[in-house]
C-alpha cells in the first residue's frame, strides 16, 4: 500500500473507529465481530516459532465490497476504503431499515441520505495494491455488514462499483498477529499460516485473505490482525 493510501485508511479509520466507541488502548470496543465458532485449534512447529491456528465456522454472510476498474487500473487501498466508508456512511438508496447499534455518522453530499449502517469487524482484504486490476492478485476490499443482513435487505450502493454480495457459511483457518500491517508483514504471515496447514487435517481452499480489526492509534502490542483462508478437511 503506498504512503498516501495508508494515510487516507488511517485517518478514516479514526473517524469511523471513534464514532464506534473504540478505545485508544484497545480499539475494539463497542464495534460488532462476525460471529463464528471454533471447530479446532492447532498448535504447529514453524521456523519461527509455534504457530496457533484456529479453524473458525462462520455461518451466511453479506458484505459489501469494491470491484476492479474498467480500464484495467489497480485498485488501491485508499479508493477502496473511501468507497466503502461511503457507502455505510449513506451513499446507498435506502432500503429496509438497519438496526444501527453503532451508528456510523458522516454527511454525503446532496439529495436524501441514505441508511447508515454499523462499523463491523474485520476489515478484509486481500492481494495487494501493488498489482494490476486483473486476476486473482487483484486488490479487493470488503466490509462486512451487521449479522442477519442479507442481499435482499442490504441498502443499495449508490456507487457503481461498490456491490453486495452474499457468502456461503464456511470452515475459515485463522492465524493471528500482532504489531504494525503492512504488505510484506501481512503475506509473510499469509505464507506462514499454509505452511502451518500441510501438516493438518486441514487442506486450504482458495487464497488467503487479511483481517484487520483496529483503528490505528492502538498500542502495536495489542493489535489484533490476522490472516484467513477458507478450508476443508482432508
Amino acid at each position: 500500500m503506498t504512503r498516501s493510501s495508508r494515510a487516507f485508511v488511517a485517518i478514516s479509520l479514526v473517524g469511523v473507529l471513534a464514532m464506534a466507541g473504540c478505545a485508544i488502548t484497545g480499539g475494539r470496543s463497542g464495534t460488532p465481530e462476525s460471529a463464528f465458532t471454533i471447530e479446532d485449534r492447532l498448535s504447529v512447529p514453524g521456523d519461527d516459532g509455534t504457530r496457533h491456528v484456529e479453524v473458525r465456522r462462520y455461518g451466511d454472510r453479506v458484505a459489501a465490497e469494491v470491484i476492479p476498474r474498467d480500464d484495467g487500473a489497480p485498485t488501491t487501498g485508499n479508493a477502496a476504503f473511501r468507497l466503502l466508508f461511503d457507502y455505510i456512511s449513506g451513499a446507498n438508496r435506502q432500503g429496509e431499515t438497519v438496526a444501527m447499534t453503532t451508528p456510523v455518522a458522516r454527511p454525503t453530499g446532496g439529495g436524501r441520505a441514505g441508511t447508515k449502517i454499523p462499523m463491523t469487524v474485520p476489515v478484509e482484504s486481500t492481494g495487494s495494491d501493488r498489482t494490476g486490476a486483473a486476476g486473482e492478485d487483484a486488490y479487493v476490499m470488503r466490509f462486512f455488514l451487521p449479522d442477519g443482513s442479507t442481499p435482499d435487505t442490504a441498502p443499495v450502493p449508490t456507487h457503481a462499483r461498490v456491490r453486495i454480495v452474499g457468502l456461503p457459511g464456511r470452515d475459515m483457518a485463522v492465524l493471528r498477529f500482532s504489531g504494525f500491517r503492512n504488505d510484506d508483514r501481512t503475506e509473510a504471515r499469509k505464507a506462514a499460516l499454509l505452511a502451518a496447514l500441510d501438516r493438518t487435517a486441514w487442506r486450504p481452499v482458495g487464497q488467503p485473505v487479511a483481517w484487520f480489526y483496529d483503528p490505528p492509534w492502538t498500542l502495536p502490542f495489542l493489535r489484533r490482525n490476522e490472516v484467513a483462508v477458507a478450508v476443508e478437511r482432508r
